[in-house]
């Protein structure tokens, strides 16, 4: 039961951390194309 809750708790932390740190954060736009592997099915 307490490593369910860890996990709950390192899940809550790491969400509250990307969103506090996008919502700092300007949103930066892709100018350049990243080129990917051909051959994709």
């Amino acid at each position: 039961m307490t490593i369910v809750v860890l996990v709950a708790v390192a899940l809550a932390v790491m969400l509250g951390v990307a969103w506090y740190d996008g919502g700092r954060e300007e949103q930066r736009l892709i100018v350049e194309p990243v080129s990917l592997p051909e051959g994709n099915s």
